[in-house]
């Protein structure tokens, strides 16, 4: 599944499969945009063919549509969008607070909704001269079913499994395809900190979603679009 000659945007990269996807999609043959809300400083060391831009908040839309602007022109278009930026919080309705809820609303839905409306001029443009785009979200298998402490998350992510079927039938003409991952626990450092008793072997590998991005990116999906396709290991 080659990726070469491809631009993709992969925000939320900073992050433990932010940066894992990042590298994927690079080995594919793409070049890669890596964004995240981190100050730039503080960026991964990543191998050549990834470029950083770090310090953007994809919650508020003028910087998102500016952010990608930039990287349209400095990397010569965009081909691809990866929404990866996120966040989760555990809290039960009842003693939770409503706060929580505008949060995760905010930096799961709310920077997906931003970037794609900062990509899609791009994206267009793009598809018109190429005949393809792809967008691809991170939902959660947690949308599908709440469960004890998961309600504002799991709205959330529902919010972008919806961004994702609405957008697909928007730009089913224009050979834009729009899918989502509804991943369950990624096998990461923190959640390994978080739940040390949990048998780790059961959960995603980073690697294992990157493997799926790529596919999804790649000219072997063009005819999937709209699709939530749920990656849950054993859990």
């Amino acid at each position: 599944m080659s990726l070469k000659g491809k631009t993709i945007v992969i925000t939320g990269a900073f992050g433990t499969l932010g940066a894992v996807v990042a590298d994927a999609v690079r080995v594919a043959g793409a070049k890669v945009a890596a964004v995240d809300r981190v100050e730039q400083a503080k960026a991964p060391a990543f191998t050549a063919g990834i470029t950083a831009f770090g310090g953007v908040d994809l919650g508020t839309p003028a910087a998102a549509e500016a952010a990608f602007k930039t990287i349209a022109d400095t990397l010569g278009g965009i081909d691809g969008l990866v929404n990866i930026a996120g966040g989760f919080r555990w809290e039960k309705i009842a003693d939770g607070h409503v706060d929580t809820w505008d949060l995760l609303y905010n930096i799961n839905l709310k920077t997906a909704l931003s970037a794609t409306k900062g990509a899609l001029p791009h994206l267009l443009k793009g598809a018109a001269v190429h005949g393809s785009g792809r967008i691809v979200n991170i939902g959660a298998a947690g949308a599908i079913k709440a469960g004890l402490g998961m309600g504002a998350y799991a709205a959330s992510k529902a919010g972008v499994a919806k961004l994702t079927e609405a957008l697909a039938e928007e730009l089913k003409d224009s050979g834009i395809t729009v899918n989502a991952i509804q991943p369950s626990i990624i096998d990461t450092a923190p959640n390994r900190t978080d739940m040390p008793d949990a048998d780790f072997t059961r959960w995603v590998k980073p690697q294992q979603l990157a493997d799926i991005i790529v596919f999804l990116l790649s000219a072997q999906a063009s005819a999937i679009t709209g699709a939530l396709i749920p990656v849950t290991g054993r859990v």
